[in-house]
């Protein structure tokens, strides 16, 4: 069974750094993409940061320059470096799994994908 388990998050003032991570386990030898997305209250859920198999990364112009996403495969844990937050930052961080362009078509049928984790708060005070 894949997990997902988020930690980090807290409350910071304008300008300060956090670093969320974001263990997952249960896919055995199969590939899998870490995505982080944010939802503020009254928002829409919106796309922060993936990170491919591959090592390809894309980011959200909104953070673009300020946030890095990096995975350690070791420890199947990847992190996302929040640098220079401003209020607009705060929101419920969630990571969550998503399938790879390159997958094997027999981890999509054997194992879940587009697991989410139970999400994380980020306060940024101005």
């Amino acid at each position: 069974q894949v997990q997902v388990s988020e930690s980090g998050g807290g409350s910071v003032r304008a300008g300060g750094s956090l670093r969320l991570s974001c263990e997952v386990s249960g896919y055995g030898y199969c590939t899998y993409d870490m995505n982080w997305y944010r939802q503020a209250p009254g928002k829409e859920r919106e796309f922060v940061a993936r990170r491919e198999n591959d090592g390809l990364t894309t980011y959200a112009d909104s953070v673009k320059g300020r946030f890095s996403i990096s995975r350690d495969n070791y420890k199947n844990t990847a992190y996302l470096q929040m640098n220079d937050l401003k209020p607009e930052d705060t929101a419920m961080y969630y990571c969550e799994t998503s399938f790879p362009r390159n997958g094997e078509n027999w981890c999509r049928v054997r194992y879940q994908y587009d697991v989410r984790a139970q999400g994380t708060q980020v306060t940024v005070s101005s």
